[in-house]
This record gives C-alpha cells, sequence and structure tokens, in this order.
C-alpha cells in the first residue's frame, strides 16, 4: 500500500547550511494496517509523514501509494494536524461538508455523508455549533469527521490528540479505534506518546534521532478492542521505552552538553521505585 524506499530528506536551514532529517528510510505499509511513528523531537517523523501526503518532496529514494509514486497531494490521502483548522466562520456541518463541496457534490449527497461522518465521531448533537463554541476535544473529532467524509484510503495523523487533556485523549483513542476497525482505513500515526502508540497501533515504527532512521519496529499483538490494562501494552511500552533510552540520551547531550545524563539523573535507590506503594 504504502512503500518507502531508500528515502533521504534535508533542508537549508538560516545561514546556509543543510539540515539532515531523513537518511536512508525505507518502511512498508500494508493496506488497512494502522503504523506508529514514534521517536524524539526532531528526527523526522512529521517530515515522513509529509512525504507520504505529498507536501513535501524527498530528495532520493521513492515513495509509492498503490504502486504509484508520491508527486503531490491526493484524494486517497488526507491528514489530520495537530491543529484542527477548522473555518470558524462555518459550523460542524458545514466544516465536514466542506471538501466535498470543493469536489462538486451535491448539497443533500454532501449533508447526508457529512452527517453520517459527524454520528460517528459522536458530535451529531453539535451539528449547527460553530468552533468557538467547541471544546478541545470536539474540534479534533470534527477535524477526523471532516477528513472521513472525503473517504480517503489513508488516513495520515500528525499529533492529532498532542494538545488535548488526558481523559479528553482516551476517548478519542476509544472513538478512533472504533472508527478504524468500522473502516478499515490504512492509518500512519505520529506521535511522541508512547502508550498512545501501543495502545492504538498493529505496529510501532522508532526512529532514531538526527538525521532521523529506523531504529527498531515493534508488533502490538493485543486483542481489540484494546483493554488499557492489558499486561501485553505495558510489556510492550517498557521494551519500547529501553529502545528510546539511548536517543533520548543524544537528544539531552546536544542541548545540555556531554557532561549531562539522564542515566545519572534517575534515583540512585532503586527501592525508591516503590516509595508509597501500598499506602
Amino acid at each position: 500500500m504504502i512503500e518507502i524506499q531508500h528515502v533521504n530528506k534535508s533542508f537549508i536551514q538560516r545561514g546556509g547550511s543543510d539540515f539532515t532529517a531523513l537518511q536512508n528510510v525505507s518502511l512498508s505499509i500494508q493496506k488497512g494496517e494502522f503504523v506508529s511513528l514514534l521517536g524524539p523531537s526532531g528526527c523526522g517523523k512529521s517530515t515522513l509523514l509529509n512525504l507520504v501526503a505529498g507536501l513535501e518532496k524527498a530528495d532520493a529514494g521513492s515513495v509509492t501509494v498503490g504502486g504509484k509514486t508520491v508527486t503531490g497531494p491526493g484524494p486517497d490521502r488526507v491528514v489530520v494536524f495537530q491543529e484542527h483548522a477548522l473555518f470558524p466562520w462555518l459550523t460542524v456541518l458545514d466544516n465536514v461538508a466542506f471538501g466535498l463541496k470543493q469536489k462538486g457534490v451535491g448539497k443533500a449527497e454532501r449533508e447526508s455523508i457529512a452527517r453520517e461522518q459527524i454520528k460517528a465521531v459522536h458530535l451529531t448533537k453539535f451539528a449547527d455549533r460553530y468552533p468557538h463554541e467547541l471544546s478541545g476535544g470536539m474540534k479534533q473529532r470534527a477535524a477526523i469527521a471532516r477528513a472521513l467524509a472525503m473517504d480517503p484510503e489513508i488516513l495520515l495523523m500528525d499529533e492529532p490528540f498532542s494538545a488535548l487533556d488526558e481523559q479528553t485523549r482516551l476517548i478519542l483513542h476509544r472513538d478512533l479505534e472504533e472508527i478504524w476497525m468500522q473502516t478499515g482505513k490504512t492509518i500512519l500515526f505520529v506521535t511522541h506518546n508512547i502508550r498512545e502508540a501501543v495502545t492504538l497501533s498493529d505496529r510501532v515504527v522508532v526512529m532514531s534521532t538526527r538525521p532521523g532512521e529506523i531504529k527498531k519496529e515493534f508488533m502490538i499483538q493485543a486483542t481489540r478492542p484494546r483493554d488499557k490494562a492489558d499486561s501485553n501494552l505495558y510489556h510492550m511500552e517498557n521494551q519500547i521505552m529501553q529502545s528510546l533510552a539511548d536517543e533520548l540520551e543524544k537528544v539531552v547531550k546536544e542541548e545540555m552538553g556531554d557532561e549531562y545524563s539522564l542515566q545519572e539523573k534517575r534515583l540512585s535507590d532503586p527501592a525508591a521505585d516503590h516509595v508509597g506503594s501500598g499506602i
């Protein structure tokens, strides 16, 4: 479905020097798979997603979707960004139907499709509200409904829940998993949150610090719908955290200096990990 082969991507920094975001990245994503990209800030996760979206072009290598080279954005791929980007002068219904209107879909049909997707994200009672009348979680639900209304084969999600409180995030995890199970969409999901990645994904791809490369992949073998109390999920979180430890150490040393170490900042007494247990 999505084939990324030996991709390099650099940007010109202020001052004229090159900044290498991605280096020799190869990744295959199957139709209907839910894959999360996880890694330190600046490792190229969003850049890789933008290459699949057609918003950026690789300097070397290839990106194909369904066997066709990605040369720009297309109706088979829709991006859900961290910011909802709803039009403030349009109601939820009109926001969700906006893309369909641009495609020339008739009013009755596009309204029917929009209401169906609004119902899927549990916003039926708020269809006639404007964005300023919604909570952050509701706005992001509306953005997801707008993406689904276009019926893309692939949803590209760039940290869509990062600005939300934990309670709202958990609710949207459940909603997104339900939508994915019902629609069978292919989802490429960027996140910094290990638990979020493990809870939602079939596969978690860990990227190294810049220049970004694929460091390791983890298959999440747990029943769906996911139970957050599943011990398999906790086990996978720990494995992924161990895989990320060296990368996080590199980031800290780059920002704070070689004399700084995350390992040295840990509590020296292992028993301290259990302080408060049983209280």
